[in-house]
């Protein structure tokens, strides 16, 4: 078994999938690989996407839960699952912003929304509160 790919019973999947990201990130790889994928996991890393923190990422089926191979760009200084997952109101994000993100406009919290995953800023724009899952910068 690999170190750091399988997810263990007290960690959820989603903070094992930021931690296998930041830690790939911190010795200069150029792609990762995170099993087994979730619909959340996969979610989260759209998000990423959107916002320019990763390249891209592919689904793969091996019959074993699946998983994602991400392709890294080198732009993530930390990312991490927010355990427990607080609620946010609409009129609550730069709370959370203070204390996850390191300065104003510089990263991003990924929240889940009634309308679906986005970063905290798309969530500001329409007016929804969420769930905060994850944060990048």
């Amino acid at each position: 078994m690999s170190w750091g790919l399988r997810s263990c019973g007290d960690m959820s999947s989603l903070s094992n999938a930021m931690s296998i990201i930041k830690n790939a990130e911190m010795v200069g790889k150029d792609r990762c690989e995170i099993k087994p994928a979730s619909k959340l996991i996969g979610n989260v890393l759209r998000v990423m996407k959107e916002k320019g923190y990763i390249r891209g990422f592919e689904y793969v089926e091996d019959h074993k839960g699946g998983m994602y191979v991400v392709e890294l760009s080198g732009k993530i200084n930390d990312c991490g699952a927010i355990r427990p997952r607080y609620s946010v109101k609409r009129t609550e994000y730069e709370k959370f912003e203070k204390r996850f993100l390191p300065a104003r406009d510089f990263g991003i919290l990924i929240v889940s929304t009634t309308k679906g995953v986005m970063s905290q800023r798309d969530a500001i724009e329409k007016g929804l509160g969420g769930v905060l899952l994850a944060y990048v910068y």
